[in-house]
């Protein structure tokens, strides 16, 4: 059987899969990454980590490894490095790569960001299969995106092409952690969607449905399950988003045309509450030439192994 083992680094955990060729995990283990400040620690601890997910594979059947694919912030697949990482503990520059081919006997070992190596498990194991322009959006802490333009993923000169989270939409804006204002992870992501409902909590005041939850507790779906059964300032919190959001993939899909834009992360399994707006703020914002031309679809990977799943298929044969 062939197997490829997909690392997702998070800003937390690491966890790390066997994953066939198929989609499908068979064996995962999970370490803390904040326990390290150290990036050479940090390497032989996640080699270990491989060796013992390779050797539970083992028990069970007798696998062909194609090899070792990473998703990591701010991961650079023409370097092989986690470049500046803004939530890891250890900083600078980690040739991670390099540092795990001489701990690790593999085929080959590839390294990319988060939000590209999800575009790749939707090419290779998703809703994508049939697209060759499409764009992935990923939704949680942060906002992060993967853009294939002729049945290729964009990398840009230096590796880092793609970040749509960080464009600016709201001139004089909130602060994001690069010191840049307005950012679009600031207000989509699930960071984002908290602090639009706090703000609009503060805006108009009166009560509201989660007001039994202390402030620190109340999550992004909270607010959308809220909003869901008719909460005003849920429903206008997430109707923000969506046309935020759905503006700025508008402009976006003026620059490669992509067939869909394909949405992941916790906030998109809110359905029509978050889906609904962004749909309707996408077509009002294109230009004649694109209207009724792109779709908005959700992801098909699924949302407990997803990360995995695609950094796996970076080395998937």
């Amino acid at each position: 059987m062939k197997l490829s083992i997909g690392v997702d680094i998070g800003g937390t955990n690491t966890c790390v899969g066997a994953v066939t060729t198929d989609g499908l995990v068979l064996t995962r283990i999970q370490f803390r990454t904040d326990d390290y400040e150290n990036g050479i620690v940090y390497a032989d601890r996640l080699a270990e980590a491989v060796r013992e997910v390779m050797q539970a594979s083992a028990e069970n059947t007798s696998p062909e490894w194609s090899g070792l694919g990473i998703g990591a912030p701010n991961g650079n697949y023409l370097t092989g490095s986690i470049e500046e990482p803004p939530n890891l503990r250890f900083k600078g520059i980690t040739p991670l790569v390099s540092l795990l081919k001489e701990r690790l006997d593999l085929p080959q070992i590839r390294l990319t960001n988060d939000a590209n190596a999800a575009a790749i498990g939707e090419k290779i194991f998703g809703a994508a299969k049939d697209y060759s322009d499409f764009i992935m959006i990923t939704l949680g802490t942060g906002l992060g995106s993967g853009i294939f333009v002729n049945n290729q993923l964009v990398y840009g000169h230096d590796g880092f092409a793609g970040e749509l989270g960080h464009i600016s939409v709201i001139p004089d804006g909130r602060y994001c952690g690069f010191g840049r204002r307005g950012s679009l992870e600031n207000y989509c992501s699930a960071t984002g969607i908290r602090r639009t409902y706090f703000e609009m909590i503060a805006q108009r005041g009166g009560h509201t449905s989660l007001d039994h939850k202390p402030l620190g507790e109340i999550t992004a779906k909270d607010i959308a399950d809220a909003a869901d059964q008719g909460d005003p300032i849920a429903q206008a919190t997430m109707d923000f988003t969506g046309r935020l959001l759905g503006e700025a993939l508008a402009s976006t899909a003026l620059i490669t045309s992509p067939a869909a834009f394909f949405l992941f992360g916790g906030p998109v399994q809110a359905g029509e509450i978050l889906l609904g707006p962004t749909r309707r703020s996408f077509e009002k914002h294109l230009i004649p030439p694109f209207k009724n031309k792109i779709k908005i679809i959700e992801s098909a990977l699924p949302m407990g192994d997803a990360a995995i799943i695609g950094a796996a298929a970076l080395v998937a044969s």
